[in-house]
Formats: C-alpha cells, structure tokens, sequence
C-alpha cells in the first residue's frame, strides 16, 4: 500500500510535537535561570570590559527574568494541579528535593541582575524596588528550605551518609547567595538603622550558609571517596562544590564593601579579611575546578549524554567569576582580572552546552515529554 509521501515525495507527513507533562516539572528547572542570570551578574562584575559583554549582560538578565516568570506560572500549575507529584518530590524523594535549594537561589541571581544590569533598561526606581522584592522573598525562601531539608532528611528521608553527592549542598549554599546579594542594596535603604539592619542581617546569613556548608562538605566528601557517583549524569553535580567556595568570596568582598559608609569602624578589619580570605578560598575552588572538569571529561568520553544536571557547569563557575572579580577590585593585581576574564569565557561556553541540550530535549521530547 502506498502512502501520501510515496507519491507526493515532496509531501513530508506531519511533525509529530511533544506534549509536555507539568507533573514531572522539578525544582531542578530554577538551575536554568541561576545559569542564566549569572550570566548577565558575572558580565557586570568583570574588572575588565570585555567586547560586547555590556549587550550580552542586559539579553541574559531579560531572558532569565523571562525564564524565571514562564517557570513560576508552570511550578504554580505543578503546585495546584499536581499536589501529589509536589508532595512526593519534597517528602519521599530526597533526590529531588535538594533542588529545592534552586528557587530561592533563582530569585536572588535574577534580582541582582535587575539591579546591576536591567537599571540601565527599566530605570534605576523600578529596578530598585524589583530586586528588594526578590531578594526579600528568595532571602525567606533559602532561609526556609536551608532548615527545612536538612530537617526532612534527618526526621523523614531515607538517606545514607555514604552515598551523599555534592547535590546536598544545594539547600544550604542559598543564604550564601543571599548574603552576597543583600549588600548592593545598602546605598539605597534610608541610612542609619536600615542599612545596619541589612549588614548585619546579610552578615549572618553568611554565618548561616558558611558554617552549614562546612559542616555538609565533609559529609559529601564521605559519600564520593566511599561510593563514588552513583550515574555519569551526576558527574557535573562535581561543579556544585564551587558554589559555596566562590559565593562565599564574593559575599564576604560584597560585605566589606558595603560596610565603608555604614559602619567605617569596621571596614578597614572587613576589607582586610576578605582580601585573605578569598585569596586561600579562590586557590581552593581552582584546585576544585581542575578536578571537576578532569572528572567531567573523562565521563563525556565514557559516553556521559546531556541532562538537566549539566546546568551545574554554569552557576558554580559564574560565583567563582564574581568573587575572582571582587579580588582584582580590592588587591589591584591583574592574574585576578584575568582569571576572571578567563572564567567568565568558561561560563559562557558552559552556558551554550547547557542551552543548547535543554533546547534541544524539549524540541525533542526527551525533556518533561507526556509518557504515552
């Protein structure tokens, strides 16, 4: 029997388009945007202007603001309609709900974005009074999900110390973002009692992220040396060690900085601890690098295909970008200029192989795909 293409070869039959399934939507997308606003945050925090990076940083801040609004309305829709699915992902999948670290993390990369790049689109008030919003939001939301999980993988998870994975750090590196965030609000609270209120209350949310970070990256360390990853799609969660490595030192540069004209006693002490600080954190984050990308490379040759996880190549990578830029500002020494620089072109590339393969699962339907 013949068909329409047999004889009409110029007739092609129809593109069958996936349908996309929302109950399978996990708080993993919000890497997504952390992947594409630290884009636009790392292009703005560059001691050096590289050609075009002024243009790229304002299209990667609107498309993360994009990405995170189309995001939320499908997590509401997931939220709403899928109440099992949600239940599930947060209390009897301890997998999936790490990622919960995610969103508050979105919110605060794409708020500061607003702030440091979109003001010169939408006007320095509005970017103002954005970001307050999202940083006030995103800054509660880490704080609950940095108590929230851990609580739940104490009192309810079925989890082992010896097969933990860097993915555990994600809950708690989120008031670590908030706290190198919260700074470049500062200038524009009313001065006295509220800008203290902000440093103070961003200092101890460095407090909060650092000290659980070093709690939980002995406890990684432990599952990697004793059960390895358990899939090659985990293997770019390797990247995740980064983040609180390179968030913490742009915090703590962040911090010192807004402190000159809020509390000028302290800043010269500030200012001094974090140039030594970043100096010894940034050398360990790069020993990191190393090791992750070996790990990374030998895995891809061992047929390691796209996944989700692969957006961990771009936010770890992008806070090592802003705090290897916060010390070439401080110190004035040009190897930090051009590790950033050198970073921020490793982003970008990690960026495009991360776009690329999410783009290309969705058209796909390998990505979120009703299952037939």
């Amino acid at each position: 029997m013949s068909t329409v293409s047999d004889v009409h070869p110029l007739v092609r039959p129809a593109v069958r388009r996936p349908r996309y399934d929302l109950a399978r939507l996990g708080p993993n997308w919000y890497a997504a945007v952390m992947g594409t606003a630290i884009l636009a945050n790392g292009a703005a925090a560059l001691p050096v202007r590289l050609p075009g990076s002024t243009v790229l940083g304002e299209v990667m801040w609107a498309l993360g603001l994009a990405a995170l609004l189309v995001l939320a309305g499908a997590r509401l829709v997931h939220l709403t309609r899928h109440r099992e699915a949600a239940r599930a992902q947060l209390l009897d999948d301890p997998a999936t709900a790490v990622f919960y670290g995610c969103p508050p993390m979105a919110l605060l990369a794409v708020g500061l974005g607003t702030l440091l790049v979109g003001s010169r689109v939408i006007g320095t008030g509005p970017a103002v009074a954005l970001d307050l919003v999202l940083w006030s939001v995103g800054t509660l939301y880490a704080l609950v999900v940095a108590g929230g999980i851990p609580y739940l993988m104490i009192t309810r998870h079925p989890v082992s110390v010896l097969k933990a994975n860097p993915t555990w750090l994600l809950p708690v590196v989120a008031p670590l973002v908030a706290s190198a965030c919260g700074p470049a609000l500062v200038p524009h609270l009313p001065a006295g009692t509220p800008r203290q209120a902000m440093l103070y209350g961003c200092w101890a949310l460095f407090g909060v992220g650092l000290l659980a970070t070093l709690v939980l990256l002995p406890v990684v360390f432990t599952g990697l040396f004793h059960s390895k990853l358990p899939a090659p799609a985990l293997t770019p969660s390797l990247f995740l060690v980064l983040g609180p490595l390179g968030q913490s030192v742009t915090a703590i540069h962040q911090l010192a900085d807004a402190a000159r004209p809020v509390l000028p006693a302290l800043a010269p002490a500030m200012t001094d601890l974090a140039e030594l600080y970043g100096v010894a954190v940034i050398g360990v984050a790069m020993l990191w690098l190393a090791v992750a990308l070996t790990a990374n490379l030998r895995a891809r040759r061992a047929g390691m295909t796209f996944a989700m996880t692969w957006w961990a190549f771009t936010f770890p990578v992008g806070t090592c970008v802003t705090g290897a830029s916060a010390l070439a500002r401080h110190t004035g020494f040009g190897g930090f200029s051009a590790l950033a620089v050198g970073l921020y072109l490793l982003l970008a590339l990690a960026w495009v192989l991360a776009a690329g393969g999410t783009a290309a699962g969705l058209a796909r339907g390998r990505l979120l795909a009703r299952q037939a």
